[in-house]
């Protein structure tokens, strides 16, 4: 399994560059790598209703590239580009980062429906509930649509339709694409943007259904 590291001060990020939003922190280098591990049974849960079988080797993980961190980092956010964003991609893998990234969004719709309103709370009594978190992964579309060159969507905007027509278009930009590049100047190339974006949304489905529990 070829692996991106993406080191700050305080937190480190493991990524499975070939799999876009398996991404897993530790506070170093050797507990992100576990971890990023241990949650290959929760990412290939997405990978089937994808329609993509998962096989990498995670017995044999190697590092292809390491990267510096920022406070983005630290903050929780894989926010570092790899030289592996801007490679030539592979023949199929839009289609196939596409019906992960619907998936995905599939898979935390369906988390939400059957979670608490109220979610368990952290050790200092701290943490969203889920409908709160449910608006913060909705809201993130409008980032996403002004970075794939989409349009200047607002979040006050964003009823139930809307939702499902702005993922609709997120997930078309990428199923459409040819060579991955940037669409808009100063916007995201696809493989991080389809990175980041798989990532948020089951980052914060896993967070809901662990603080569920």
């Amino acid at each position: 399994m070829i692996v991106g590291i993406e080191t700050g001060k305080r937190r480190v990020f493991a990524v499975a560059l070939e799999w876009p939003g398996w991404c897993r922190s530790g506070r170093d280098e050797e507990s992100a790598l576990e971890t990023l591990v241990a949650y290959a049974p929760r990412y290939a849960i997405v990978a089937e209703r994808a329609g993509v079988d998962l096989d990498p080797d995670t017995s044999s993980v190697e590092v292809a590239e390491r990267v510096e961190g920022s406070s983005a980092t630290d903050f929780g956010v894989p926010y570092a580009r790899y030289a592996w964003d801007a490679a030539q991609s592979a023949p199929g893998e839009w289609l196939r980062t596409a019906a992960l990234l619907a998936a995905a969004y599939v898979y935390f719709d369906a988390v939400v429906a059957v979670a608490p309103a109220e979610l368990r709370k952290g050790p200092r009594g701290g943490g969203r509930d889920r409908d709160a978190i449910a608006a913060h992964v909705n809201g993130a579309d409008v980032e996403y649509g002004r970075k794939l060159g989409l349009a200047r969507w607002k979040l006050e905007e964003a009823s139930t339709a809307e939702i499902a027509r702005r993922r609709g278009m997120v997930v078309d930009v990428v199923r459409s694409a040819t060579d991955g590049s940037p669409r808009v100047e100063k916007g995201w190339n696809l493989r991080y943007a389809a990175r980041r974006g798989i990532w948020h949304v089951l980052d914060h489905a896993w967070e809901i259904e662990d603080r569920s529990r």
